[in-house]
């Protein structure tokens, strides 16, 4: 059967912020968490489906006080800046970076980034050097940063990583995503005493996919979503226990990568994603790129 959610050990008294988790992997990543104990903010760009989520999560535990909204808009850096100069307050045990857009026609966030780029990246490294300080206080916390398969898609080009000469929907999201996975190997190389690990879902059928397809327009790509769908896609709270796993196994080592044991199908494992993402050089060289463009710079706490 391999590992299942029945396996998270008691999280009482530890502090969760899962971001995107007002649906899909989010939903089911925070409803794991608050079940086993631990106090969860949603941080969702919608506070009123994230107030929903919420409501049926705390039916789900029994207990209104483990789950709270917050609002937080990871296209927005001003928004960013709000949602954690309230949440900083409090030590923090996890962060889940899981909110994120895929696929979508080119757009642009409030600052000028291109979109898949500034949300699954930019708006995660801003917002975990944010809170850095809040994790720094809690001996063994954990950050979790969901990745894709699509990663292996990606390639990181400096001279035009906002897509402004030629856009290709598909090929800014698998930037994004080994953009996830090399700020994710090279924050847990730079902070002892914090695990910073990356979880895949495989091929999960979720919200975020549907949405990718409906904007996408392409009747080929529909067709092919709808096949695999409701065939081989993981459901959502089954696509949810690689991030889970690598939230709260205590086995779990900082670096590692989870995703489904067979790469797009079964129970949560370590695994690899994009081998770019072990490249040193370049994580460092994308984290510099990172903090000059949000302005977050994790050594000054700003």
């Amino acid at each position: 059967m391999g590992w299942t959610a029945a396996e998270i050990p008691d999280l009482t008294g530890r502090r969760a912020v899962v971001t995107g988790a007002n649906s899909g992997l989010g939903l089911y990543t925070a409803l794991e968490l608050a079940r086993r104990g631990a106090q969860v903010v949603l941080a969702c760009r919608d506070t009123g489906r994230g107030r929903e989520a919420a409501g049926r999560i705390a039916a789900a535990v029994g207990d209104a006080d483990r789950v709270s909204t917050a609002e937080l808009d990871l296209a927005d850096l001003v928004s960013v800046r709000s949602f954690a100069a309230r949440q900083v307050k409090e030590p923090l045990d996890l962060l889940v970076n899981n909110a994120g857009v895929m696929a979508v026609p080119r757009a642009t966030t409030a600052d000028g980034f291109e979109m898949q780029f500034g949300v699954n990246h930019l708006g995660h490294f801003a917002l975990t050097g944010l809170l850095l300080p809040a994790l720094l206080e809690r001996p063994g916390a954990r950050v979790v940063t969901v990745s894709s398969f699509a990663s292996f898609m990606g390639r990181i080009d400096f001279d035009d990583l906002q897509w402004e000469k030629r856009y290709s929907r598909w090929g800014a999201y698998g930037r994004s995503k080994l953009a996830n996975l090399l700020f994710a190997k090279e924050l847990d190389r730079r902070y002892e005493g914090l695990d910073s690990l990356v979880a895949h879902p495989g091929y999960a059928a979720t919200n975020l996919m549907d949405s990718s397809v409906r904007l996408g327009g392409n009747p080929v790509e529909a067709a092919a979503y709808w096949l695999g769908s409701h065939t081989v896609a993981l459901s959502s709270p089954f696509a949810a226990l690689s991030t889970l796993r690598a939230a709260t196994d205590p086995r779990a080592k900082g670096g590692q990568v989870y995703g489904p044991r067979f790469v797009m199908q079964g129970p949560p494992a370590v695994g690899r994603l994009n081998p770019k993402g072990d490249d040193v050089e370049l994580a460092r060289r994308l984290w510099d790129v990172s903090t000059e463009l949000t302005g977050v710079d994790y050594q000054r706490g700003a």
